[in-house]
């Protein structure tokens, strides 16, 4: 496991999440509730930074590394999941939104998983439709976490309407990922499946 500065901000995100869950268990007597609200959107905001820093300082300082590709994306998974449990149990997103969101990202983990083993891994890759809905998702959750109104600004509201078009994006580009992965590829391409689901 390299220890390098990207590495390290994946591992400090997803040490961020016991704090976004946390604060909401805080007593009332030290803690407000907006105050409880704050903190968590400002903690899931520095973790949202940190995913876009990983990346570029990774790019810029030659530090890409094999296992900083595998925990980048699993940070952000946990991060999301955590955040959409959180929030159903508060009663600002709906239990439906969190199974279908956190349902696709473990079957396209599975997927990605599988294709790699069988030398497809290319064929998965991330489409511009999955990188809208992960805009839709980092937008809508601190919006949900804030819930608060700011004068006629209603965070609530529009967390809502984005998670609820994140859900559907995130329907739309499974089954987009899941057709590629199932179609047909060129002889020379194409790589041997037993009947246990394994490669050669």
């Amino acid at each position: 496991m390299p220890l390098n500065v990207p590495n390290l901000l994946t591992w400090l995100r997803i040490m961020m999440i016991p704090l976004v869950i946390g604060v909401f268990y805080v007593p009332d007597v030290w803690l407000s509730s907006w105050h409880r609200n704050l903190i968590a959107t400002a903690v899931f905001a520095v973790a949202a930074i940190t995913d876009w820093l990983d990346g570029y300082l990774a790019r810029r300082l030659n530090q890409m590394s094999a296992f900083g590709a595998f925990l980048d994306p699993v940070a952000d998974k946990l991060m999301i999941a955590a955040s959409l449990i959180v929030l159903v149990e508060l009663n600002r997103a709906n239990a439906i939104i969190a199974v279908v969101i956190i349902g696709r990202e473990i079957a396209v983990s599975a997927m990605r998983e599988w294709m790699a083993k069988i030398g497809q891994s290319k064929s998965i890759a991330v489409n511009f439709l999955g990188k809208v809905k992960t805009i839709s998702q980092m937008i809508a959750v601190p919006m949900l976490l804030y819930h608060d109104r700011i004068g006629a600004f209603n965070p609530q509201r529009v967390g809502t309407w984005l998670i609820y078009l994140a859900a559907l994006l995130t329907l739309v580009s499974m089954f987009n990922y899941l057709q590629r992965a199932l179609a047909p590829r060129a002889p020379g391409d194409r790589r041997r499946i037993d009947r246990r689901g394994t490669g050669p």
